[in-house]
């Protein structure tokens, strides 16, 4: 036989409709035959975790459709996972995600009753993490975020969405806001949402226990590894956290007040950053014990099987690529076969 590069043997394997890079990794070709058809036949079974008094039984991997429907890029992605078990999509407004709530729309028509909405926008108030809100600024915030609520449920074309976030939730005299808690059921009698939510990349553990205490919150998506918080400024751990196992009291002061929760950038950290070079795989290695550690995951199939084990119900993540959904899908399915 002829010598061959790498790129040769793919072009080939291409052309006889045979998924290359599944054969590559896995040394399966019944398994590369089934990615090159767009099937999921072979994948895992999906598991369901109950998302706070919300009461729904949400898939624990959440399609987050932001990023990944901005322009309609990965739209074809959202069938196969729905079909092999997603029940919960995420959005949000399109100041901020172009696209996305029209596209996910038109996927959700015929299937809206089987999936559990979720969009979000921010107050589009200036504020500071510790700055105590005033009258006004709290009004404000309660009036853009309300009006980005009509404008999201035209762009999705639907009545109602299952769940509407503040996002970018960071400062928490908003969170304690009546003006906005108002503005909520406002919204929620008129039957435009049911349920309150939050989103926040800073400040994430004094927004989480300050949405508790006021028993007002039935989700709260936030940005956690199995380092501990994470940081949107830096793209890294924030500065001095705890690590995840030693958040356990105030994720569980959350699940207490009835708030199901939901991780986001587990693994966003692992991808590092292009200025200074891309990826930092082993930056969670030291929290695993040694049976996640053996077990063949990818860096970020670790990261979110870590955290569906320590507290959370679900994670959120950007599939862009099929390799990508895959991935994302195996570990929320099998998170928990791989702690005892």
């Amino acid at each position: 036989m002829p010598r061959t590069t790498r790129r040769g043997f793919l072009n080939v394997v291409a052309m006889a409709g045979i998924g290359g890079q599944t054969l590559l990794r896995s040394g399966s070709i019944k398994a590369a035959v089934e990615d090159a058809k767009g099937s999921t036949d072979a994948w895992p079974r999906m598991d369901y975790r109950r998302l706070g008094r919300t009461g729904f039984n949400g898939s624990r991997l959440v399609f987050g459709c932001g990023a990944a429907l901005s322009s309609g890029q990965s739209k074809d992605l959202l069938a196969p996972a729905a079909d092999a078990g997603v029940n919960v999509f995420d959005v949000g407004y399109s100041d901020y995600y172009g696209e996305a709530e029209h596209h996910l729309g038109v996927f959700l028509k015929g299937r809206r009753d089987k999936a559990f909405l979720i969009s979000k926008a921010t107050p589009q108030v200036e504020m500071d993490a510790d700055e105590v809100l005033s009258a006004e600024k709290r009004r404000d915030a309660a009036a853009n975020w309300s009006s980005w609520l009509d404008r999201s449920l035209k762009g999705l074309g639907v009545e109602q969405v299952d769940a509407y976030y503040i996002m970018a939730a960071k400062n928490v005299s908003l969170i304690e806001s009546d003006e906005m808690y108002q503005a909520f059921e406002t919204a929620r009698d008129a039957g435009k949402v049911k349920y309150l939510g939050l989103s926040t990349h800073e400040n994430a553990q004094n927004v989480l226990l300050a949405a508790a205490k006021s028993g007002r919150f039935d989700l709260a998506q936030i940005a956690i590894t199995p380092g501990g918080w994470y940081d949107w400024e830096t793209r890294a751990l924030l500065d001095g956290t705890p690590p995840l196992i030693q958040l356990q009291p105030v994720l569980a002061a959350a699940h207490e007040a009835g708030m199901g929760l939901i991780g986001m950038k587990a693994g966003r950290y692992l991808a590092g950053r292009r200025f200074l070079g891309w990826g930092n795989p082993d930056a969670y290695d030291g929290y695993y014990d040694p049976q996640l550690l053996s077990a063949k995951l990818t860096a970020f199939q670790r990261s979110y099987a870590y955290v569906l084990a320590h507290g959370l119900d679900a994670v959120n993540a950007d599939s862009q690529t099929w390799q990508h959904l895959k991935e994302n899908f195996a570990a929320a399915a099998m998170s928990k076969s791989y702690f005892t």
